[in-house]
């Protein structure tokens, strides 16, 4: 990272920020081609490392390319804001406030009942804050759930 007075490494400040964020956007190598998705997410932490589920339809080029080459980038932001430094009347006299964290890993398709249901509870958490969910077993049947498992990750932001 090249400003490294703006890299958040604190735990607990890295969780906040993406406890605030409300799409992650995965980006795929799909032959010569970057093809970018964002999705709603839901997540968990284990053994330090972030685990990502999304959900989707069964198929069509996400899929495709899961299947096909899993190694994904990743990006999720929060809190922009350009703003004026010291009252600045010129385009050159802005800033913008951000959060943001970037990273890879590997994306694969959940396929235990119990864990797709793990994934789609995180998913509903993260996005309405309720905990509790039942979920229709035909519907559990009728998505498709898919996790990210994060290899690395940086975190920024300017205040």
């Amino acid at each position: 990272m090249r400003r490294k007075d703006r890299e958040v490494t604190d735990p607990v400040r890295i969780a906040d920020i993406i406890s605030r964020c409300t799409c992650l956007r995965i980006g795929f190598q799909d032959d010569g081609e970057i093809y970018i998705v964002p999705l709603s997410f839901g997540y968990v932490v284990r053994d330090d490392a972030y685990v990502f589920y999304f959900h989707g339809a069964k198929e069509g080029r996400k899929m495709d390319l899961i299947r096909k080459s899993p190694k994904i980038g990743f990006e999720m932001d929060t809190d922009f804001a350009v703003y004026a430094m010291n009252g600045a009347d010129v385009a050159c006299g802005h800033t913008a406030r951000f959060q943001s964290i970037v990273g890879n890993g590997s994306m694969s398709i959940v396929s235990e009942i119990e864990e797709k249901k793990q994934g789609l509870l995180l998913i509903m958490e993260h996005n309405t804050g309720k905990q509790e969910w039942n979920f229709d077993e035909k519907m559990v049947n009728a998505v498709e759930v898919f996790k990210l498992e994060v290899e690395n990750m940086s975190c920024k932001e300017h205040p």
